[in-house]
């Protein structure tokens, strides 16, 4: 599946509790055009719809929070680790490249 910002999204894990899906962010994405030129960053939009593309799910109703600690360059695989509530409409998103954790994400899915 592809993400709305270019990068194709492969889910390799997903069980009723968990999800885990990995995306190497394109070097060419065309996000990386407006985006800080002459410093390409993966905007933290796109890691939230990276995270959201992962959990094979069609509506999402919120980002409940979104917090990033470390920023991401083309290039980079990164891995997105999601854990579902009892209801399956809610997840915490641990997503996380070679050297550690990019950002923690909360999403919120309508039933």
């Amino acid at each position: 599946m592809t993400g709305l910002f270019g990068s194709p999204v492969e889910v390799v894990e997903r069980s009723a509790t968990t999800t885990v899906a990995r995306m190497v962010v394109a070097p060419d994405d065309p996000v990386f055009a407006g985006h800080l030129p002459g410093f390409p960053i993966y905007p933290g939009v796109a890691v939230v719809e990276f995270a959201h593309r992962a959990s094979g799910r069609a509506r999402l109703a919120a980002v409940e929070s979104a917090r990033f600690l470390r920023p991401t360059f083309p290039g980079t695989t990164l891995t997105a680790r999601l854990t579902w509530d009892d209801t399956g409409r809610r997840c915490s998103a641990v997503v996380s490249d070679d050297d550690g954790v990019v950002a923690r994400i909360k999403l919120g899915y309508e039933p």
